[in-house]
């Protein structure tokens, strides 16, 4: 395993996921019933943006760098935003939250963190970066055995990202699977899947493999910066979002158009769907 997210900390597929993550946050927050979050990919949990790696690649500016400086932010990316500025108190932005560290500052007392991070260098900074925190678990394992080794939880409510590098050519059937396994140990988990907009033709077909999941319902919602044909880049990403909590997609539906207008570079798109609508009964 090769891949390092630091490169890519901070680019317009980590704001497209961590903005929609707050938002989940949020309306999971509105009961006080606690819930578990489980990352399965995680990284370091945070990362510098002036650091060697990220300033190698410079993705950062055609990410977090214009929401920075944006005048126009809707009310719905506040939290995300706060959670930015956070770690940057003197104005300047450097630092950037991963995944674990958006969820640590934006979940409360009475919920439970687990965060696995298989590369082993990886592993060992993300410990360091949550040792401070008494409700996170870190685990160093094979992120694609987090539904079968975590599920189900004591938490009745459970939030799972699958968030995954993307260096093998199986890797979105292997969230597919993973989707499938999660939803038969407990069936309410709200499994979040992030993937990368490319060749269209694997796309169609983990369209396919997500829609014989079995999840109750399976919202998506993509963001473009390029138009979505061109299989040489990354021209976007996705996410499917099981079991969303009710306003997420009104929520998605108000914030993407901004986000398409901020973040698109050749061009940008959006668009949110039911892969797989509700039934009654």
């Amino acid at each position: 395993m090769n891949y390092r997210h630091a490169f890519h900390a901070g680019n317009h597929a980590d704001v497209f996921k961590h903005l929609c993550l707050s938002r989940l946050f949020a309306l999971l927050g509105r009961k006080e019933a606690p819930y578990a979050y489980l990352d399965s990919h995680a990284g370091i949990g945070l990362y510098d943006l002036k650091g060697d790696q990220a300033s190698r690649t410079g993705e950062w500016l055609e990410g977090i760098d214009r929401l920075w400086a944006a005048k126009d932010v809707p009310p719905l990316a506040a939290d995300y935003l706060a959670a930015v500025r956070a770690l940057n108190p003197e104005g300047g932005l450097r630092y950037y939250p991963g995944s674990p560290e958006l969820a640590r500052q934006l979940s409360r007392p009475q919920d439970r963190l687990h965060f696995n991070e298989k590369h082993p260098e990886d592993g060992r900074l993300l410990k360091d970066n949550m040792k401070r925190d008494r409700r996170v678990a870190v685990h160093l394992g094979e992120g694609w055995h987090l539904p079968r080794a975590l599920l189900p939880t004591t938490e009745k409510r459970v939030l799972l990202l699958i968030d995954p590098p993307f260096e093998q050519d199986d890797e979105l059937q292997r969230c597919a699977q993973a989707l499938k396994e999660a939803i038969g140990r407990m069936r309410q988990t709200v499994v979040v899947i992030w993937y990368p907009i490319k060749e269209q033709r694997s796309l169609r077909r983990f369209y396919l493999d997500l829609e014989k999941s079995g999840a109750p319902k399976l919202l998506r919602a993509e963001l473009y910066v390029h138009p979505a044909d061109d299989a040489q880049r990354l021209n976007g990403s996705g996410l499917m979002i099981a079991n969303p909590p009710w306003g997420l997609e009104e929520e998605l539906q108000a914030l993407l158009p901004w986000l398409a207008s901020t973040l698109g570079q050749t061009q940008g798109g959006w668009r949110t769907d039911w892969l797989i609508e509700e039934t009654a009964g």
